[in-house]
């Protein structure tokens, strides 16, 4: 997530099947999906030449390129948890470890409740895989669901191999033709294997086949940028999956939230109370309220009832050390209640108490980017790792040794 103007002007590397084993030595073999690797079409018609406009590659998009923060990681444990049955909390101040779309530093990274860093995937390559600004795990746990807007291609990466192994888009080619899109943000990985993304100036979401590589279905009409969900969407920047299927959507313009179930019904929508700039709005961890960010300076974060549209929640300091510089995603916590944001232009992610407001836990410093232990480069996403019972196997750890 970038500026509002960034989003909404124009902002470059065919992917090569030969190239790619080459390129991604490190991690293994990639599988990139049939829509990625398919022949260009032959003939466009319209003015987009068939495999998308090139975009020109800027120092800020590449960042600071191939890092990692030199940790040795721990051997992973299995997956015990899921969303509904989660792992055991290690209660306040962050109940559970996090994974951090660390966006300038091209890696995902997870950082546990002590600040140790459990879980690293730096960039198999910046001609594939730079930008990431989403992270959310599938399912099951065992993958997750990357979007890297200004490279222009959704991923999905294994867990346990730390191996890229999914790609859906032409990395560095805007479009709106087959296996193109424009500016993805806010990927998930849906129970029954359907990729879904918000492509944010194509005015759509799609929904993919990673199997097939074809797009299964489509909410709003390409290059039909206003709001009139599913048929027409304005701007739509968030497509998250709730608990029983329904997809919570939400559009830049006019800060709409609506629920909209898999078959296109439109059970609600609303305008997000003063929200400038929603992004990737949230449903709270009962199901009933909904949670959103203001990509805004100052930020703010509101909770908010979908039934009455009257706030019960908010988070919003105009100055100092507790003011927000762009957050992009807020989210509930599960089992404390208090509220995670990542606040992406001051380079942290932070949790804020849910009663006193005040910020009690924070990775990242204030302004200063890096990727050593401890510092972030553009933090633009993140998700609960509820999956993964780090706590245990941290203490395992720690009595096997001598």
């Amino acid at each position: 997530m970038s500026s509002f103007q960034s989003k909404l002007t124009p902002i470059r590397l065919l992917t090569i099947v030969a190239l790619l084993p080459c390129l991604l030595p490190a991690y293994g073999q990639t599988t990139v999906a049939t829509g990625a690797m398919a022949p260009v079409a032959k003939v466009s018609r319209s003015s987009e030449p068939a495999g998308g406009i090139p975009v020109k590659v800027t120092p800020e998009m590449t960042g600071a390129g191939i890092v990692s923060s030199g940790v040795t990681l721990p051997a992973i444990p299995p997956v015990t948890g899921s969303r509904t049955n989660p792992v055991a909390s290690w209660g306040k101040p962050l109940p559970y470890p996090i994974v951090i779309a660390d966006r300038r530093n091209n890696r995902l990274i997870e950082i546990a409740p002590d600040k140790s860093i459990v879980w690293e995937f730096p960039s198999p390559s910046l001609a594939v895989y730079r930008g990431n600004e989403d992270v959310n795990f599938s399912a099951d746990g065992s993958q997750v669901a990357v979007s890297e807007e200004d490279n222009f291609d959704i991923h999905l990466v294994d867990y346990i191999q730390r191996a890229l192994t999914w790609t859906y888009g032409t990395p560095d080619h805007r479009g709106k033709g087959k296996y193109l899109l424009n500016y993805p943000d806010d990927t998930h990985l849906l129970g029954d294997g359907k990729v879904i993304t918000a492509d944010i100036r194509n005015c759509r979401i799609l929904m993919i086949d990673p199997k097939s590589g074809e797009v299964v279905n489509q909410w709003g009409t390409t290059g039909q940028c206003k709001h009139n969900p599913p048929k027409q969407l304005a701007y739509a920047n968030g497509a998250t999956p709730m608990a029983n299927g329904d997809i919570l959507v939400t559009e830049i313009d006019g800060a709409w939230i609506s629920r909209i179930t898999r078959e296109g019904k439109v059970l609600w929508s609303v305008k997000a109370p003063g929200i400038r700039y929603p992004s990737d709005a949230f449903p709270t961890v009962d199901g009933k309220q909904i949670i959103v960010a203001d990509f805004w300076k100052p930020g703010r974060v509101v909770i908010f009832d979908p039934a009455t549209g009257k706030v019960t929640w908010e988070y919003f300091v105009k100055e100092g050390q507790g003011a927000l510089d762009h957050c992009s995603i807020a989210r509930e916590l599960p089992d404390t209640g208090d509220i995670l944001i990542v606040d992406d232009l001051h380079d942290r992610v932070m949790v804020v108490d849910r009663q006193t407001k005040e910020i009690i836990w924070q990775y990242g410093e204030l302004n200063k980017k890096g990727h050593t232990p401890g510092l972030l480069n553009y933090p633009d996403g993140f998700d609960i790792d509820v999956f993964h019972d780090w706590k245990a196997a941290r203490k395992t750890s720690a009595s096997a040794k001598p």
